[in-house]
Parts: structure tokens; C-alpha cells; sequence
């Protein structure tokens, strides 16, 4: 188990350097041009060229990486091109913002995604028809189209939520559960929807099994076997859809901060690519794939936990 653990661990080292890497080549690949988006257009280009030196483009690719990282490492991500304020401290103020509506969801999408996806693979019939119905138009529906529609129902119709704004938990917990009610519902739908289809298919996948048969022939109860044993079985498929629903919400947070106003890390990447602020979009770019990273990594360690089989590999 501990193998396994630490193969997990330098699998999601290596993929952090690969990524940030890439998006470093890509992001300060042409430092001419990120001075020059820095000064402007009609910049001279002595002027671009005196940029260059002073921004530490003029240095060898690998150079600038090394740079970055070690910087990174102790927690310096640098300071913006344009207002000079600290990416570490930009971020500090977002990241709450974006982790609060990603956890909730996901929190929310494990229970409901759970709970409909066994009781449509037990139950079948018309219960399995439906659910297979909702999660293909759950699926099929944008988060920023079902945004639209709850901020016109909630928001402007009914007047019940907040469309658009932030209010931080310091200075007011209702106002913030309201904040954030109908980010989270626009995420949700299509997270339910895609995990639940996945449950399903593992429910029904282990209640095949012949061991499920024998335990059922045995006499015991079927809430016993569900909840002792399927769930336990099924759970590997489930936490390995879980992973990548997390990665599905924290890019459609990107869309759902623009459309609801917030102050998170999707808004704060969007802004930052749009005038080229590097330093920024490194930072966001970052810090998104730590905890991806972190989530994958508890998957798999509830994974290797749940299940025996995983701890021999």
C-alpha cells in the first residue's frame, strides 16, 4: 500500500512539473512580445528591449523555469506586469472564493450522484428509464446556459437570490449562502448528472457479481448487501469519476464566476489572459493543478483503502 502511495505521489510530481513547464514555454516563449503587450503597442523598441532585460526574458528558457520554480516552491509567484501586486496575494483573496462553490458541489454532487445512482440500479424499471433521461439532458445542457436561466427565475423572476456579487463568510453567512446558491446549483446539474450515470453503471456492474447472488441467497438483507457490500465495491469506479468531476468543475467555474460576478480564480484567469499578465495566469494555472492533483491523490488513496486489490499493485 505504502508502494502504491508513494507511485501516486511521484506520478503526480512529475505531472506537475510536465504541466507547469508546458504552460511556462507557451506563456513566456516570446518575451518581445510580452514586453511589448506591457508597454503598449507604440512602444520603441529600445524601450521593448530595455523591458526585456528588466522582466528577465532575455534569459535562456530553462533559466527562467528554474527561476520561476524555485520561487514558486517557497511560495513567491511574483508580481503582476501591470499593477504590481503579488500573485500570491491575488490569489490568497480568490482561491477561497472558487474552493468554497467547487467543495460545496462536489460534497453535494457525491450525496445526490449516490443516492440516484443506486436506487436506479436497484429499483430499475421506470426509475432507471428516468434517471438515464435526466443525466443524457443534464449532461447536454451548458452550466452557463442553466446559470441563465436560474439567475432569470431566481434572481430577476422571484427575486429570492442575488445574480450577481460576493459576500464573504466574515461579514455575513447568510449573505454569503446566498452568494453562492446559484453558482453552485449551475455546476451542479451537469455534475450529478455525469456522476450519477457512473455510479449506476458500477452499481449495477457489481450487483452481477456472483458473490452478491451467493450473499442474497444466504438470506441476508438487501440493505445489508447494498450498503455493506456494493458500495464498497462500487466505490472505486465512483471515486475515479469524482476525480475528474472535480477537474469538470473547477474549469466550469471559469464560466460561472464571469456570469455570476465572482471574485474567484476563473474570473482572475480570464482577466489576466486577456491583457497577457503572465505572471497571474502562472499562478492560477499552478495553484488549479495542486489541487487537482490533491484530489486525484485522495482518490486514489481512498481507493487503495477500499479496496484490497489496489493495495498489492
Amino acid at each position: 500500500m505504502t508502494l502504491t502511495l508513494l507511485k501516486n505521489l511521484a506520478r503526480s510530481l512529475a505531472v506537475l512539473l510536465v504541466v507547469t513547464f508546458a504552460t511556462f514555454t507557451l506563456m513566456f516563449g516570446n518575451g518581445e512580445g510580452i514586453a511589448r503587450a506591457v508597454l503598449g503597442l507604440n512602444a520603441r523598441p529600445e524601450d521593448v528591449q530595455r523591458e526585456v532585460v528588466t522582466l528577465g526574458l532575455d534569459q535562456p528558457l530553462l533559466v527562467q523555469y528554474w527561476h520561476w520554480l524555485r520561487d514558486a516552491i517557497t511560495g513567491n509567484l511574483g508580481e503582476s506586469f501591470y499593477t504590481g501586486q503579488s500573485v500570491t496575494d491575488a490569489l490568497s483573496s480568490r482561491v477561497p472564493v472558487t474552493l468554497a462553490i467547487v467543495i460545496i458541489t462536489l460534497l453535494l454532487t457525491i450525496l445526490l450522484s449516490v443516492l440516484l445512482g443506486v436506487t436506479a440500479a436497484v429499483k430499475g424499471g421506470w426509475v432507471d428509464r428516468l434517471l438515464q433521461f435526466l443525466t443524457v439532458l443534464g449532461t447536454a445542457i451548458p452550466s452557463f446556459i442553466i446559470a441563465i436561466v436560474l439567475v432569470f427565475t431566481f434572481a430577476i423572476a422571484w427575486r429570492v437570490l442575488p445574480a450577481t456579487g460576493y459576500v464573504t463568510p466574515e461579514i455575513s453567512v447568510s449573505g454569503w449562502a446566498k452568494s453562492v446558491t446559484l453558482p453552485v446549483l449551475a455546476l451542479l446539474v451537469g455534475a450529478v448528472a455525469s456522476a450519477a450515470a457512473q455510479f449506476r453503471t458500477a452499481v449495477l456492474d457489481t450487483l452481477g457479481r456472483d458473490y452478491i447472488r451467493t450473499l442474497r441467497a444466504r438470506g441476508i438483507s438487501e440493505r445489508h448487501v447494498i450498503f455493506r457490500h456494493v458500495l464498497r465495491n462500487s466505490a472505486g469506479p465512483g471515486l475515479t469519476v469524482l476525480s475528474l468531476t472535480t477537474l469538470g468543475l473547477l474549469g466550469g467555474a471559469v464560466f460561472i464566476e464571469q456570469v455570476f460576478a465572482l471574485p474567484g480564480m476563473g474570473q482572475l484567469a480570464n482577466q489576466s489572459a486577456q491583457v497577457n499578465d503572465v505572471p497571474m495566469v502562472m499562478g492560477t494555472v499552478l495553484v488549479t493543478i495542486v489541487i487537482v492533483l490533491v484530489v486525484n491523490f485522495l482518490g486514489d488513496l481512498a481507493t487503495t483503502v477500499l479496496n484490497p486489490k489496489a493495495r498489492i499493485r
